[in-house]
């Protein structure tokens, strides 16, 4: 007996020691009881943040004591210990509190269940379990109608992502409500910010105008970021990768915790490298991060640091669509050092105070300093167009040369953004102001370093030289008002004035000298409807203004100015987010979002399909086109053994009435004829009518998780004809990740990973671009195509350090 006895304690010790539970609950204010989106909850050790309806759960909790914290921007601390012994529920309500510890600034330009806007939040913890190392637009890729590129083929480089078929010079991007597209080309070039993804705690995309921020105007979407924000406890990681490519990533990071319960210090070294998957096409990027906090009793100080060094080798002139199938990743550049070099440095300084139990303010002084170059060898290039005299050797007049010239740009980026928050005695009202105000110097010139035949021009020979100055205002109200316990209102009223001077000469040395000046009034309105705690209605209307970028001016030789784009927005859905405490038999929970949109634009700069000189796109105004579709997402997880999410965009994109101009040339190739081809309604290029993102995820046992990622992409036209002669043919793309965790006594966690990307090796393209062209005496149109081959299977492995 006392065998048997001994026997059974051996076989049921395990099984009690190794007892796992699943906690969740939902957070509210105390006052209104209206869920609190992206509260921190840490069960022990253990953290993560409550979804759009306040809700949070653990899994695999082991049995015992733990104490449960939940913290939230303005609230009071909530602290309860429990005896976990079974599945448990814990809801916890925050009263607001004058203490102010986090960025008025981010929350005042992100939006939250009472817009009645369209919006995605995704955690840090999903950004970690995506982040091996691949540009920030891949770590989005699953988020809904989000189409991704890389011009290297492989995520790491120069990389691209459209939001609703708007690319990403008409995405909004800021970083700590810090404006972050370039002011003069609009574009966001993550690039220039490698790993950047290790010190994000968490990323919020909006889709259409979206709410009131900071710089360029949202079109498309707006991705807001936000970086590291205090933790109490100290850590140290490091992080590494190895991959396909010969693709290399090692990331160091410590954080301090809350020192004296007053100041926290953060950083973070990154080094990045791959050789590409097209030829050449590697990369070698660097970067660091760097973060110091002081937090007093209402109010904070926080200067963040982070900075970006990258050379990359040019893959931009894409692939003929000839060598598709006999050489896909045919690169046309080979001069040795045919890179670009471009580093940018960022410096914020964040204050934060509590005034009262009503108000609250944050403020934050920013400075953005980007210089850099990149390289070329030119063949047989005319002296006179680089201001070089001919050489004149005895009775020879040489006029032609090689030589290799470098364009720069050295710029200043610099202003501040404000935010006055006020939540009435009566919490049915919240309320905000802000503002900003920046201005950008940037210097654009070249150079020529290297001639083969220089006459009596100097190493580093200018030959060109501009300037542009380019100052930006805004104000903005918002406000939010419970009309009732299920109904809300909201409304956002923005002003905004942008004054451009560009001075000096361009590559070509034409005269650029110009100046423009633009008043826009943004309003936006939205009313929220909440069925149930769980069940929410919501619709919005927006309308958006934007000022043309730089290659809309310089580019247009001869044509009018280009003139600035207004949206109107119509935003309309449903959103369903509910933990069960059975779900099919198993705790778990679920979520179901559906959205319509419309976008209406009046004078759209669309995008030719064509590309300048320096591979930047071609735009032209269009009177009448439109943005109109449905977007679905659902998600279930059974208590964390089995997650499927599903995302799918339907959508129509149109102009109407468009004319198409083709140039016929002589045969010195000067424009004899301009030919316009005229369009009733067409689709707009760079626009799938279809895309997907689908996400089967299983954790058999305890800290082993492994998913299959699938995204579809339906045909997108490479200009606005809709011709299936200059087309990106559809493609279907399946990725492997696979993650295994475990928490030895000595350290917090090692973590093991696989990335096998496009798993069935599939051949296609995501991008490319096309030009066509008539020749006098001939009737036949020639299209040139050119595309953007991304990599076939290939694989990345991680393993992750956590202290």
């Amino acid at each position: 007996m006392k065998k048997l006895f001994s026997l059974w304690a051996v076989l049921l010790c395990p099984l009690l020691t190794f007892a796992q539970f699943t906690l969740t609950g939902r957070i509210t204010d105390a006052g209104s009881q209206q869920p609190l989106t992206g509260a921190t909850v840490l069960a022990g050790s253990v953290g993560t943040t409550t979804d759009n309806s306040g809700n949070f759960s653990f899994v695999n909790l082991p049995a015992g004591k733990v104490t449960v914290a939940i913290s939230f921007v303005g609230y009071e601390t909530s602290r309860q210990t429990i005896s976990l012994k079974q599945d448990t529920n814990l809801n916890f309500a925050l009263r607001l509190t004058s203490v102010q510890t986090e960025e008025v600034v981010i929350s005042a330009t992100r939006a939250n269940e009472k817009t009645g806007t369209t919006f995605t939040n995704v955690s840090k913890e999903q950004i970690q379990e995506r982040n091996f190392g691949q540009d920030l637009p891949y770590l989005l890729d699953q988020t809904p109608s989000v189409v991704v590129n890389s011009d290297a083929g492989a995520g790491v480089g120069y990389t691209g992502i459209r939001i609703r078929g708007s690319d990403i010079t008409r995405i909004n991007v800021t970083v700590n409500g810090v404006p972050i597209n370039d002011p003069e080309s609009h574009g966001t070039f993550f690039v220039n910010m490698p790993d950047l993804a290790s010190s994000v705690q968490d990323v919020q995309i909006q889709r259409g105008v979206g709410t009131s921020t900071n710089g360029a105007g949202a079109f498309g979407a707006s991705i807001n970021i936000r970086t590291l924000t205090q933790n109490r406890q100290a850590y140290a990681e490091a992080s590494n990768s190895f991959g396909s490519f010969n693709t290399w990533r090692h990331t160091l990071a410590f954080g301090t915790g809350l020192i004296n319960n007053k100041f926290t210090f953060d950083g973070r070294l990154s080094k990045i490298s791959s050789d590409g998957y097209m030829d050449r096409a590697f990369s070698n990027l660097k970067s660091y991060y760097f973060a110091a906090g002081y937090y007093g009793k209402n109010s904070s100080l926080r200067f963040i640091t982070f900075s970006g060094q990258e050379k990359t080798y040019q893959a931009w002139n894409g692939v003929p669509q000839d060598l598709l199938k006999t050489n896909r990743t045919y690169n046309s550049f080979t001069y040795e050092n045919q890179t670009d070099n471009y580093q940018q440095d960022h410096y914020q300084l964040h204050y934060n105070k509590g005034l009262g139990k009503r108000f609250d303010f944050g403020g934050v002084a920013f400075m953005v300093r980007g210089r850099g170059y990149y390289e070329e060898h030119k063949e047989n290039q005319r002296l006179s167009n680089y201001n070089i005299p001919a050489v004149v050797v005895g009775a020879t007049t040489i006029n032609r040369s090689d030589l290799i010239r470098q364009k720069w740009l050295d710029n200043y980026f610099y202003g501040a953004s404000y935010a006055l928050n006020y939540n009435a005695a009566n919490p049915k009202f919240t309320a905000t102001l802000g503002g900003a105000w920046n201005q950008y110097n940037g210097d654009h010139f070249g150079e020529v370093i290297w001639a083969r035949y220089a006459s009596t021009s100097e190493i580093r020979h200018r030959y060109y030289d501009g300037n542009a100055l380019k100052t930006d205002f805004n104000i903005f109200g918002k406000a939010n008002y419970q009309l009732t316990t299920k109904l809300g209102l909201f409304g956002d009223l923005q002003y905004r004035t942008v004054n451009y001077e560009i001075t000096g000469t361009d590559d070509d040395k034409r005269d650029i000298t110009q100046q423009a000046n633009f008043n826009f009034f943004n309003p936006k309105a939205g009313v929220t409807y909440a069925l149930t705690d769980n069940h929410m209605l919501y619709a919005s209307y927006a309308v958006g203004n934007r000022e043309p970028v730089r290659s809309d001016f310089v580019d247009r030789k001869g044509a009018d100015s280009p003139k600035a784009e207004t949206l109107y927005n119509l935003e309309a859905g449903y959103r369903l987010n509910r933990n069960a405490t059975t779900l099919f038999g198993q705790s778990g929970r679920y979520s179901i979002e559906t959205n319509y949109f419309f976008m209406d634009y009046n004078n759209q700069l669309v995008l030719t399909g064509q590309l300048n000189n320096v591979g930047s796109p071609l735009r032209t105004n269009i009177k009448s086109s439109y943005r109109s579709g449905v977007e679905l997402a659902g998600l279930i997880n059974l208590n964390e053994f089995l997650e499927v999410s599903s995302n799918l965009t339907l959508s129509r994109n149109k102009i109407r009435n468009y004319n198409e101009t083709l140039y016929v040339y002589d045969q010195d190739y000067n424009v004899e004829e301009v030919q316009v081809n005229a369009y009733n309604e067409t689709n707009i290029a760079f626009s799938p009518n279809v895309v997907s993102a689908h996400k089967l995820e299983i954790q058999p046992i305890r800290g082993l998780k492994a998913a299959i990622l699938y995204k579809t992409v339906s045909k997108q036209y490479l200009d606005n004809t809709s011709s299936e002669d200059r087309k990106i043919n559809p493609y279907q793309v399946a990725d492997f990740r696979m993650r295994y965790t475990i928490k030895p006594s000595f350290m917090r966690e090692i973590e093991v990973a696989l990335l096998v990307n496009n798993l069935f090796n599939r051949k296609y393209e995501a991008n490319g671009y096309t030009y066509s062209e008539r020749y006098a005496g001939d009737a036949t149109r020639y299209d040139y195509n050119y595309y953007y081959p991304q990599a076939t299977r290939n694989f990345l492995a991680s393993l992750n350090l956590r202290f």
